[in-house]
């Protein structure tokens, strides 16, 4: 008989879908209730995404608090852990998800809807295969995942958050550290008006 495969856990860090606070640089195209709802359907979309691929347990990291009713919902719906991020920067943030899971994970936020299940079952496999980290760049400069075998705080201090720098910051912490880590193809976020129409084009039916 196979042993099963390590399990990898992946945690989603998501801002609750509040008009005026989530998706703002959307709101010129969509008001600050359509971002917000928009917020709201990336959130379930991405839980939905992350138990599909089924690596391991999935934990929600929810900000400002868990207490939205998006999140109880998809909390109750999928089985799912939600705990309140804690104060301090991204990679602050990202550092406790990873400490609070004692094991290998994948941590991902809820702007890219072209994640898969296959790229998350990917990025898995890299960690079981002795990888200390794994990374999905994002085109914009950033990264829409990265998954760690163990916390590696050296990873994320002193990162300039939200620049087009993220991805070569890490890079060269990354090397520096002696880490072997493995990159998968990069993915795009939804940021910015322009990135609505890729979005609708990814959820259009193919064929006819």
């Amino acid at each position: 008989m196979r042993a099963a495969p390590e399990p990898v856990g992946i945690a989603i860090l998501a801002k609750a879908p509040i008009p005026g606070l989530a998706k703002t640089r959307l709101i010129p195209a969509l008001g600050a209730a359509g971002a917000a709802a928009l917020q709201a359907r990336l959130i379930v979309r991405t839980v939905e995404t992350a138990c599909a691929a089924a690596t391991g347990p999935v934990s929600l990291w929810a900000t400002p608090d868990a207490t939205h009713p998006v999140f109880r919902d998809v909390a109750a719906r999928f089985r799912l852990s939600v705990w309140r991020q804690p104060d301090g920067d991204l990679g602050l943030r990202m550092l406790a998800a990873v400490a609070a899971a004692a094991a290998p994970t994948l941590v991902i936020g809820t702007d890219c809807p072209a994640l898969t299940a296959g790229h998350l079952a990917d990025a898995a496999t890299a960690l079981r295969e002795g990888f200390d980290a794994v990374v999905i760049p994002a085109e914009d400069g950033g990264y829409v995942l990265i998954g760690l075998r163990r916390p590696e705080p050296a990873v994320f201090a002193g990162t300039t958050w939200s620049t087009d720098t993220v991805m070569a910051e890490t890079r060269a912490r990354l090397a520096g550290l002696g880490l072997r880590w493995r990159e998968l193809a990069p993915l795009w976020d939804v940021d910015r008006p322009e990135d609505l129409v890729r979005m609708v084009g990814l959820e259009r039916p193919r064929g006819g």
